[in-house]
């Protein structure tokens, strides 16, 4: 059975999520009522919180289901787009930290630096730069939150505070779609819905969105032919082409 990954996220790149979540062979729901979000989590196998488009009532609703998936023990996976951006963006995302078990926190330099304390750059929800090495910077704030950091860059980083993985994929094309940074996250809690080790399934659900992206770019034209030709290069993704193509180093 396919898992169920349940999402709680922004309306702008909610159709991608659910399709990116299909053509990687999992099941998406997208359920933000504070009156269901619970009993959709008794349902799921995982769950994506995204505060790319935030209301209060949004908020609410995440924590109630993140609730629900600490109490049933599925991961939980956090993307703060534009912390750093705003106020209410910064203190959601802390929030959503200090009173949630989160398995994998994924976000861009500018996200995770803001986090982690570290001078950070975030214009709109695009990192703009980070002060620090940034494999250190991941490695320390996973240590001290307790959970898988994942940094999506040039290079992707990820770190359970002992263990350091880059993954060196993807392609210039990725930048110019709307969204991608939000799949990603999707692909998160799909490899982590079935996965014993959140670092692991941080590491392949790049390493699978970065190979699937350098085959999209091979055919698009642009961006309008990428976006379709990345969820076929995803939907075709074999784990023996995942483990040729994959460039993770281990530092």
């Amino acid at each position: 059975m396919r898992p169920l990954v349940h999402h709680i996220t922004n309306y702008v790149t909610v159709n991608d999520c659910a399709n990116v979540t299909l053509a990687i062979g999992a099941a998406p729901v997208m359920a933000e009522a504070p009156e269901e979000v619970a009993e959709m989590v008794g349902l799921a196998d995982a769950l994506v919180l995204n505060i790319g488009t935030l209301s209060s009532g949004q908020v609410e609703a995440m924590l109630l289901a993140g609730r629900a998936a600490n109490a049933r023990g599925i991961p939980v996976v956090l993307d703060p787009v534009g912390a750093g951006a705003t106020h209410f963006r910064t203190t959601t995302a802390l929030r959503l930290l200090d009173g949630l078990e989160i398995a994998v926190l994924k976000g861009n330099a500018g996200e995770i630096g803001t986090i982690a304390g570290n001078e950070a750059r975030v214009r709109g929800v695009d990192s703009a730069g980070l002060a620090g090495d940034p494999a250190d910077v991941c490695r320390r704030l996973a240590s001290r939150l307790g959970c898988v950091v994942a940094m999506s860059g040039p290079v992707d980083i990820v770190s359970d505070g002992n263990r350091v993985a880059l993954v060196e994929n993807g392609c210039p094309m990725m930048g110019a779609v709307s969204g991608t940074g939000c799949m990603v996250a999707s692909l998160t809690g799909a490899f982590a819905a079935v996965a014993d080790d959140p670092f692991a399934a941080a590491v392949a659900a790049l390493a699978a969105f970065g190979v699937s992206g350098e085959r999209a770019a091979q055919e698009a034209h642009g961006p309008g032919s990428f976006r379709p030709g990345l969820f076929d290069a995803l939907a075709g993704l074999e784990p023996a082409a995942l483990g040729a193509g994959a460039g993770i180093r281990l530092e």
